[in-house]
């Protein structure tokens, strides 16, 4: 992936940023600071800060200051700066901010054109927790409901928010969604263009629910294929045909904008990992456009388990055994879009009897990778993508009958589930079915819409599961939580209903 460090706005001369100035309108939300404010990719000293402007005219520039404090009221700066950002970014401002305290939580604002921005809460990575606590979502489709449950995680007390792809779609409105209820994609057509990714983007921004979130706590992110084109892959995409122009155009003007409007910190690739002390490695992986090769039609394609075809690449794979094999950490968690685990679908889908897009459509690779890990404790898989809920004893039968640890799968924040395409009934059969034929799967959940808290201590991890009771309507309520854990050193699921928060 070519490197879009050219796209980083240096910083200029350091600045004050008082909140007294006679000129600083400080109403939230008003001026130039529409798209709210965003932080991430934590490490002990230093987190990425976040915002867009929006100028008055599209040929401007525009200077924006920044300040990071101990306190929400901003009685002394820690650090404060001054970036100009323009058209040529989309009016992002993205800063590296340096020389924290790990495992600290900081304040931070912008100011431009007389106008405060909101305020930002966010936190270093922690050096020597007991704990950490990752609220862990993936597929947010504006036109299918309300992203509810991003305002439930603002309400939470977390450490980080990890964000495993489906951040936006692609789709041309009512492609993939229901428009009934007025949410309708911006531009009106699927997305070809550096302009149209830029515009669906500021429109999911715009999202008051998804503002909240990311201004209440810092964001681990990875791209999965809706942020490019449906079923995406190194050289091509289900959803992009030849009468759509040149794919490599798209695939560029897609990970400039993902670059531009997400807050991470920018390199030659999206993998990479955080270190939370000895606790926790978070590993997270890029299983669309580093390495994946095309995808089969079916099993019995004569391509179908050539170890030719990859899903990491090689140099991915090789960094991912390397991380693993050096991690110091107890708990090793793998942010993956893809389920890892082996799933026979055969009685719920009988025409695809495995999940092709996933790791069962790459056997060779996924062989390798189990290989590897089952000499390892304490793997743990975070996985999105299907818009459903799993908990799962991560299991590759060719390699080994007993688990390779454990995969928790996160459903979607307002992506149409199973049921919403087939009907309750037939939703809640099939769950039955994937449980019965595949002893492995502990629990399957194909129709609630949220996300699940994943809470790891030194002795266990936990991931507790929350349920929006309607993303149809905003400001819905969350209810039914469920949990399951897995104690250190044994991958062996747990699980109990709770009742009440």
């Amino acid at each position: 992936m070519k490197s879009l460090s050219s796209f980083l706005i240096v910083l200029a001369v350091l600045m004050g940023c008082s909140p007294k100035s006679a000129e600083v309108k400080e109403q939230k939300g008003s001026g130039p600071f529409l798209h709210g404010v965003a932080s991430g990719d934590p490490l002990y000293d230093r987190v990425i800060i976040w915002t867009r402007v929006t100028p008055e005219s599209p040929g401007d520039s525009a200077v924006v200051a920044w300040e990071v404090s101990g306190d929400q009221e901003f009685k002394s700066s820690l650090v404060s700066g001054q970036v100009v950002t323009d058209a040529g970014r989309d009016f992002t401002v993205k800063v590296d901010v340096d020389n924290l305290q790990a495992g600290t939580p900081y304040y931070y604002r912008f100011k431009s054109a007389g106008y405060y921005s909101p305020v930002g809460r966010t936190k270093t990575a922690a050096q020597n927790a007991d704990s950490l606590k990752l609220a862990v979502v993936s597929c947010s489709n504006y036109e299918w409901g309300y992203f509810t449950a991003y305002q439930k995680i603002a309400e939470k007390e977390l450490d980080a928010v990890v964000h495993l792809g489906d951040y936006i779609y692609e789709y041309a409105p009512g492609g993939y969604g229901d428009t009934t209820i007025g949410r309708k994609h911006e531009p009106p057509h699927e997305l070809l263009t550096l302009q149209d990714y830029r515009t669906r983007y500021a429109q999911y921004r715009a999202d008051p629910d998804l503002q909240a979130m990311h201004a209440s706590h810092p964001f681990i992110a990875i791209w999965d294929d809706h942020e490019i084109a449906n079923d995406v892959y190194t050289s091509g995409a289900q959803n992009h045909q030849e009468n759509e122009g040149s794919f490599e155009d798209r695939k560029r003007a897609a990970v400039q904008t993902y670059y531009e409007w997400m807050p991470i910190r920018e390199a030659d690739q999206l993998y990479r990992s955080f270190e939370f002390g000895d606790l926790v490695e978070l590993i997270m992986l890029d299983e669309r456009l580093e390495g994946r090769t095309a995808p089969v039609s079916s099993v019995t394609d004569e391509d179908y388990n050539s170890p030719e075809r990859s899903m990491l690449g090689e140099d991915q794979l090789s960094w991912l055994k390397s991380t693993i094999e050096n991690s110091e950490a107890r708990w090793k968690v793998i942010g993956n879009q893809v389920i890892f685990s082996d799933i026979n679908q055969d009685m719920v889908f009988p025409e695809n009897p495995k999940n092709l897009d996933s790791w069962d459509g790459y056997p060779a690779e996924k062989k390798e990778v189990a290989r590897f890990i089952k000499d390892f404790k304490n793997i743990l898989w975070v996985t999105g993508d299907t818009h459903a809920s799993w908990a799962i004893e991560a299991m590759v039968k060719e390699v080994s009958l007993a688990p390779l640890g454990v995969e928790f799968g996160t459903p979607s924040i307002s992506s149409a589930n199973y049921d919403e395409y087939s009907g309750l009934d037939t939703a809640r059969r099939a769950e039955n079915l994937f449980q019965n034929f595949n002893p492995h799967i502990k629990y399957a959940n194909l129709t609630d819409h949220g996300y699940f808290i994943l809470t790891l201590r030194k002795e266990r991890a936990t991931a507790r599961y929350y349920f929006m009771e309607d993303i149809r309507e905003p400001g819905g309520a969350e209810g039914r939580p469920k949990e399951f854990w897995v104690n250190d050193g044994a991958p062996v699921i747990k699980q109990y209903n709770v009742y009440g928060f």
